[in-house]
């Protein structure tokens, strides 16, 4: 059985647990403290970062980009009719989204109004393509799931948590996403693809009183900012 080695809360661990999720393979999940690395682990792992996942014939593979694409070639294709341009097309929409995975935890760790604005506009810049890109269809490629909406599944999940718990709306504004983000969350991969904890483990980390969506204070955004106007941070 293949086997995730994990942080809990790490969204680059949540795209490949997600394909594993909509693809039905089975596959175990061992979690590690990223703050306390142990020494197993980092004498597999070549860059000392997760995910990683370990084969049936026991290789090691890293970098989620990589792990992927493994899945989506060893396993049954999810979209098996598509070209090779239409999936080259979907890895660079999915490139877009993991390039953006690291921005969205900077952003929800804002410590001030002026952070949070600074950073949340370069997440602005992703959500705004992919919003100019989206038809009027549940997901990315039409009715049918495709290694797109895997890809920004983790950012939209987290931005529904930030919402749920918070108050605040990283996707006002952008309607269209905020379509496909509860099209995919109606799907119960989110759910699936994470631990039980994880809400509470993520809260505790980005809604804690060192952020500001975590303290409730308000944001302090220009008037044009539709998402704090709209915001219970406000």
């Amino acid at each position: 059985m293949l086997k995730v080695i994990s942080f809990k809360i790490c969204p680059f661990v949540q795209r490949v647990t997600a394909l594993l999720e909509a693809k039905q393979i089975p596959y175990q999940v061992e979690y590690i403290s990223l703050s306390d690395k142990p020494q197993w682990f980092l004498e597999i792992s070549p860059n000392g970062q997760v995910p990683l996942l370990v084969t049936e014939s026991g290789s090691v593979l890293f970098e989620s980009d990589a792990i992927v694409e493994y899945l989506e070639e060893a396993y049954p294709a999810l979209q098996p009719e598509l070209g090779s341009e239409q999936r080259a097309l979907d890895r660079a929409w999915s490139y877009l989204a993991s390039k953006h995975y690291l921005v969205q935890c900077s952003a929800q760790r804002s410590p001030d109004s002026d952070t949070l604005v600074e950073r949340r506009a370069k997440l602005d810049s992703a959500f705004s393509k992919v919003d100019l890109a989206l038809a009027d269809c549940p997901y990315f490629n039409g009715t049918a799931l495709s290694m797109v909406d895997i890809a920004w599944l983790p950012l939209l999940h987290r931005a529904a948590v930030i919402e749920q718990r918070s108050g605040y709306d990283f996707l006002s504004g952008f309607p269209k996403v905020k379509h496909w983000q509860q099209a995919l969350l109606a799907t119960g991969l989110a759910e699936k693809s994470v631990s039980a904890d994880f809400d509470d483990r993520f809260s505790e980390f980005y809604l804690s009183d060192q952020t500001l969506l975590g303290r409730g204070e308000n944001c302090n955004s220009n008037e044009s900012d539709q998402a704090c106007a709209n915001s219970s941070c406000c």
